[in-house]
C-alpha cells in the first residue's frame, strides 16, 4: 500500500530485457535502505527488489505490467517516480494506492497558469468502474492528485511548484504516456452500484 506522495524522481540506470522481462535498474537516495523482497513504488507500479548494489537496486516488469503501464517506453536516464511502502505508523498525506495501474493516459495539455500547471489527460476506459470524479484523487505515475474539471474521458490535475520539481511532472508534455490508478474506494462503489442495478 502506498501514499501517491513520492520520495523522489530517479534515474534510471540500466534496462535488460530477459525474455519477455524487462529488469529496471535505478540509482536513487536510499538504496543502502533498501532490501531485497521490498515493494517500491515506480511511477505508481509496485515492483519487488529482486538485487541491489552499493549505489543501485533492480526491479522486474513482468509481460503483462509491460502492457498495461509506461514502464516498457522507459529509456537510461529517464526519471521515475518512486515511493516506498506507507508504514502503519505514520500520516497518510496523499490517499490509497496499491500500485496496481488499471490503464494508461495521455497528456493533452500542459497549462502554465502563474506559477503552477494544469496538466490534462485523455484515456479510453478499460472499464465502466475506471472514472474520476470532481475533486476525487487519482493517481499519476503514482502522484496522488486531486482531480479538476472531470470529464467521461478525461481529467485535468493542477500541479504546485513543489510536486513539479520533485517528480517527473516536469518532463510530461503533451503526447507522453502516464501510468493512472484509479480510486479504490470509487472502483469498489461503482462495482456494488452496478451488481445492484444488475447491468
Amino acid at each position: 500500500m502506498f501514499s501517491g506522495i513520492v520520495e523522489e524522481a530517479a534515474p534510471v540506470v540500466k534496462l535488460e530485457k530477459d525474455q519477455d522481462n524487462l529488469h529496471i535498474t535505478m540509482k536513487c537516495s536510499f538504496v543502502n535502505e533498501l532490501k531485497i523482497d521490498q515493494s517500491i513504488s515506480h511511477n505508481g507500479v509496485c515492483l519487488t527488489v529482486v538485487r541491489k548494489d552499493n549505489e543501485t537496486y533492480t526491479v522486474t516488469a513482468i509481460k503483462e505490467t509491460l502492457e498495461k503501464t509506461n514502464l516498457g517506453q522507459l529509456r537510461p536516464g529517464d526519471k521515475v517516480n518512486l515511493e516506498r511502502s506507507a508504514r502503519l505508523d505514520g500520516r497518510l498525506d496523499g490517499h490509497m494506492v496499491q500500485g496496481h495501474v488499471d490503464q494508461t493516459a495521455v497528456c493533452t495539455r500542459v497549462k502554465e497558469a502563474g506559477g503552477s500547471w494544469y496538466f490534462t489527460f485523455e484515456y479510453e476506459p478499460a472499464q465502466d468502474d475506471y472514472m474520476t470524479v470532481e475533486k476525487g484523487s487519482v493517481s499519476v505515475n503514482g502522484v496522488s492528485l486531486t482531480v479538476v474539471n472531470s470529464q467521461q474521458k478525461s481529467f485535468q490535475v493542477a500541479i504546485i511548484p513543489f510536486t513539479y520539481q520533485v517528480t517527473n511532472f516536469h518532463q510530461i508534455k503533451e503526447g507522453t504516456i502516464v501510468n493512472l490508478e484509479f480510486d479504490i474506494l470509487g472502483k469498489y462503489i461503482a462495482k456494488i452500484v452496478k451488481q445492484v442495478l444488475g447491468k
